[in-house]
């Protein structure tokens, strides 16, 4: 997610300082992707010293309030614009410990994943809850939009699991487990992975 862009898109609609940035940023994502004060004046200090953003006037109480630039304007629009590009590779923690408790001796990943499917079900059904509830204006829709996505991503990290354990079914344990490499790995960066 991009907590800069967010920004710079809520700046679109007028100054703000970092606390109202925060307050309005958790308004309009129902509080899904809580960020702290200090990632939000640290993500502004990078926006102005790429010209995105200039900081204005203080107010009475000293909030120095932030302002878009056309230049953020135009990064705000560009973003909006375009879709979200996935990266190839995962770093999903779920799908990195499945992997490699199936390749690691002794491990019982069909327990894994039963424990995973318990805790797995019971967010979708705290999620779909949360989903009951009714939407009325549209800080209520915002939310619910993405309290769907979470939905969504949860009921596929299921069919997920059930697919894992099929495959793993078809391997005997044996199989899979990997002793460690005697190959004695070169200095500077890997090879780069196939692409997937």
């Amino acid at each position: 997610m991009s907590v800069r862009q967010s920004l710079l898109a809520i700046l679109d609609q007028g100054p703000c300082y970092g606390y109202q940035l925060r307050a309005e940023f958790d308004r309009r994502t129902g509080s899904t992707w809580p960020l702290n004060v200090g990632q939000i004046y640290n993500t502004l200090e990078r926006l102005e010293r790429d010209g995105l953003v200039a900081k204005g006037a203080a107010d009475e109480q000293g909030h120095v309030y932030v302002e878009i630039t056309d230049a953020g304007r135009l990064a705000v629009r560009g973003w909006l614009d375009s879709p979200v590009e996935r990266s190839t590779g995962t770093r999903d923690e779920l799908a990195i410990k499945l992997a490699l408790a199936a390749t690691l001796p002794g491990v019982d990943v069909a327990e894994l994943i039963r424990t995973q499917r318990r805790a797995s079900l019971a967010q979708l059904q705290a999620l779909r809850e949360t989903a009951a509830e009714s939407v009325e204006g549209p800080q209520e829709l915002a939310r619910s939009l993405l309290v769907d996505a979470m939905i969504f991503a949860v009921e596929a990290e299921v069919r997920w699991l059930d697919h894992t354990e099929q495959r793993l079914a078809q391997h005997p344990r044996h199989a899979i487990a990997l002793e460690l490499s005697t190959e004695r790995p070169r200095r500077g960066r890997p090879a780069a992975a196939a692409s997937l």
